[in-house]
């Protein structure tokens, strides 16, 4: 989505993201085909770089059509990680240099306990993750549980 946004005016990207959300959330590789041919016919005469774009990645993108629609919206999640750079990229800004490594280390270590200074984020984080976590478990025939027991 990043790179289709690369070669598209900020004014069209909320249009654009509507448009390409049907191919990478489509059900198969054949449904997704037909969402991306309509995406080409609506925005390539406009963007036609965007279109290029997906059709050299089409051999890249067409494998994660085999998991389960939550494996591929645990896959495609990148906000959590981002949002957890950020925080350490401020914390390590903030401080500016350190005297060691271990300096360093204690810093981000501080910076990521301070994200969830309760502890209650992780029972609200394995509740989003159930879904995902017994697809992950069906789709990959038990290896996740097997040391659980």
């Amino acid at each position: 989505m990043r790179n289709s946004f690369k070669y598209s005016a900020r004014q069209d990207w909320d249009a654009i993201s509507r448009a390409l959300k049907p191919v990478y959330q489509a059900a198969t590789v054949a449904e997704a085909e037909e969402r991306f041919l309509e995406f080409a016919e609506e925005w390539g005469t406009k963007y036609p770089a965007v279109v290029k774009l997906w059709e050299n990645a089409w051999a890249e993108f067409v494998p994660f059509q085999q998991f389960d629609r939550e494996i591929r919206r645990i896959v495609c999640t990148t906000n959590a990680i981002e949002s957890v750079n950020a925080r350490i990229r401020k914390a390590v800004r903030a401080r500016g240099h350190f005297p060691n490594e271990q300096a360093a280390l204690k810093c981000v270590y501080l910076a990521v306990m301070a994200l969830d200074p309760t502890g209650r984020g992780r029972a609200r984080w394995t509740q989003r993750w159930k879904s995902a976590l017994n697809a992950f478990d069906i789709a990959f025939n038990g290896r996740l549980s097997a040391h659980s027991d």
